[in-house]
C-alpha cells in the first residue's frame, strides 16, 4: 500500500513540475498583435495608410544582442518604412525607411 503512495506523489508531483515550467516559459506574442503594437509605436502624427507583417519570427542582431522578431512595414504618402519587433515584448528594435 505504501508504494501507491509513493507513486501517487511522484506522478502529482511530475505534474506540478510540467505546469510550472510550461507557466515560466515565455510565449511568442501573435503576428497581428505584435503589428498593431508596433503601428501605434510608429504612428504620431502622420496616418499609416498600409501595413504588413510576417507571420514567421527570425532572428535579428543590433548591437550584439540576438532577438527573435517579426519583420513588418508601415506605408504612408510620405514614404514607407520597414521595422523589427520583438516577438516577445512587441517593443520597436529598428525602424528604417524603404
Amino acid at each position: 500500500m505504501a508504494w501507491k503512495k509513493w507513486i501517487v506523489g511522484a506522478a502529482v508531483g511530475a505534474a506540478a513540475i510540467c505546469a510550472v515550467r510550461a507557466a515560466a516559459k515565455p510565449t511568442l506574442l501573435a503576428p497581428e498583435q505584435a503589428l498593431a503594437m508596433a503601428k501605434r509605436a510608429l504612428g504620431g502624427p502622420r496616418p499609416i495608410r498600409g501595413s504588413w507583417i510576417q507571420v514567421a519570427p527570425e532572428q535579428y542582431e543590433k548591437n550584439g544582442l540576438t532577438y527573435t522578431v517579426y519583420r513588418g512595414g508601415v506605408c504612408r504618402d510620405d514614404g514607407d518604412a520597414e521595422f523589427f519587433v520583438n516577438a516577445y515584448t512587441g517593443a520597436v528594435i529598428e525602424a528604417k525607411p524603404l
